[in-house]
């Protein structure tokens, strides 16, 4: 049977306020010391999937510079240092980049983003009953602009891979799957 690695030290090469990088030494399961085990940590995330009142899905259309393109999305973002709750964290993020609250909001997914080198988890919701309460409220660097599709459309966006991040579409997939709208 294999053993849980063991750490024996850190070092941090790089700290700031979105995420810190470190290099472990660590005893692997058979015993096996290594050496420069890169980790990222990073705050916890949440991403929400909106569906309107009258069944529409809420969507975000943002630039992405590292990749260098306008990405459709759902909201979502980093939980802040002082947030516990990652539902709330998710309410807020729907609030601020969408404008909406909603009646009902389930976590449908907790999942990791790169357990091999990141430390962090998102949590993934399905909001409901979503509607326009507020205006947009954006961080520093966000520019948005919001989109609303059917469920048809945000199926057809899918199947034609004009959703690309990948932790946004498995939020998504989640999401139908707990609408019953995709089974597996």
């Amino acid at each position: 049977m294999h053993k849980p690695w063991q750490h024996l030290e850190s070092v941090y090469i790089h700290k700031e306020k979105w995420f810190n990088l470190r290099s472990d030494k660590v005893l692997k399961g058979n015993g096996e010391q290594m050496d420069d085990y890169y980790v990222m940590e990073f705050s916890d995330w949440v991403n929400v999937l909106p569906v309107t009142t009258d069944g529409k899905i809420i969507l975000v259309k943002q630039y992405r510079y590292a990749l260098g393109v306008w990405s459709i999305e759902v909201p979502g973002g980093i939980m802040d240092p002082h947030e516990t709750n990652p539902e709330e964290a998710a309410k807020r993020e729907l609030l601020e980049e969408t404008g909406y609250s909603c009646q009902k909001m389930e976590e449908v997914a907790i999942i990791a983003p790169n357990p091999a080198t990141q430390n962090n988890r998102m949590y993934c919701y399905l909001a409901t009953g979503c509607e326009l309460t507020h205006e947009q409220s954006f961080d520093e660097n966000e520019e948005i602009e919001v989109l609303m599709v059917t469920m048809e459309e945000l199926k057809s966006m899918l199947r034609n891979n004009e959703i690309i991040q990948s932790l946004h579409i498995c939020s998504i997939l989640y999401a139908l799957m707990k609408l019953e709208t995709v089974v597996i």
